[in-house]
């Protein structure tokens, strides 16, 4: 899965690392992210698995790419293609977003396989609670089951498992899994991160008793204080409900952010961190030495999830890949 800009961090740079690591295909939201990653597979190898309108069927149909359909509207506009697009027929066995009615999706499937616009690529569902509720996980996977059983035409890459699907239930794997965060080496034990976010220290200070930091003079200090000021904010991704919560890592050594943050930049006090100097590096997710800030850790700490902490990161932000 590469949507939303490779879960912020370069759609098409974790593509290639994707794909060669030994991915099949590509998973996007959109049209416009599918013409990202158009020519480093075949077109019919991404998914644009989001909600689309039939008046999209058009530019869909174009694209090359499969099109995931949840009902008879978009698969009737797309039924009058020149080409026969791919399809993959989304099944709703309990997540309640996307997709058609089991009861619904026999019928739906002839009239996909029977049009000349279109040809039956696939079938799918998506699991609600597979990193938490196995007995729901399961029942969801028997119904799907179920449903494609009614089918009188072949239901093609059958596919069910989401990166906690595939963790926790390895025998749902059916012919393909849609693995999103644990590529980016979150909420799967073992992986390793593959994003670290770093900025600079342009300010320091010392601060006396009773002084206050940020919007709102929400922290005050207990005693003389070192405070560092970091060129990075809620515009950049810090969660501005990380607010006196957490910490980031300067020279190896945790340092906690204090006071509001802001749009551009957040405080840290620095106080026991020895020699720090203007233009350090202050790291927010990563390692530094032997001190480690995980998304899940920054999650936690913004009443989140991972993927938004990884989604949020800001344009501004400047990518740096390296293999």
């Amino acid at each position: 899965m590469v949507k939303a800009n490779g879960y912020g961090q370069g759609a098409v740079p974790v593509a290639h690392a994707a794909l060669e690591g030994g991915a099949t295909g590509l998973g996007v939201a959109t049209l416009e992210e599918a013409a990202q990653v158009r020519g480093l597979v075949d077109h019919e190898q991404i998914l644009v698995m989001g909600g689309m309108l039939p008046a999209q069927a058009k530019a869909a149909a174009a694209s090359g790419c499969s099109i995931a359909v949840s009902g008879r509207e978009l698969a009737e506009a797309l039924g009058g293609s020149e080409r026969p697009v791919p399809v993959h027929l989304k099944i709703d066995t309990g997540m309640g977003r996307f997709g058609c009615a089991p009861e619904d999706a026999p019928a739906l499937a002839q009239l996909i396989d029977e049009s000349r616009g279109t040809r039956l690529a696939g079938t799918w569902t998506h699991f609600a609670s597979s990193e938490s509720d196995a007995e729901m996980t399961k029942r969801q996977f028997g119904l799907f089951l179920d449903t494609l059983a009614r089918f009188e035409v072949g239901p093609g890459m059958r596919h069910a498992c989401n990166s906690a699907g595939a963790l926790n239930h390895p025998k749902f794997a059916l012919d393909a899994v849609r693995c999103g965060i644990a590529i980016y080496g979150c909420e799967w034990p073992g992986t390793q991160p593959a994003l670290a976010l770093r900025s600079n220290i342009t300010h320091l200070k010392t601060v006396e008793k009773g002084a206050t930091i940020g919007y709102g003079a929400t922290w005050r200090a207990s005693g003389p204080t070192r405070v560092a000021t970091v060129a990075i904010g809620y515009a950049d991704g810090v969660h501005r409900a990380r607010a006196n919560r957490g910490h980031g890592l300067v020279r190896g050594r945790r340092a906690p952010l204090i006071g509001m943050v802001s749009m551009d930049a957040i405080t840290l006090d620095v106080s026991d961190v020895p020699g720090v100097q203007v233009g350090d590096v202050a790291t927010l997710i990563g390692r530094d030495g032997d001190e480690v800030i995980t998304a899940e850790e920054v999650a936690g700490w913004s009443n989140t999830i991972s993927y938004e902490v990884l989604t949020s990161i800001g344009s501004r932000v400047e990518r740096r890949h390296s293999k």
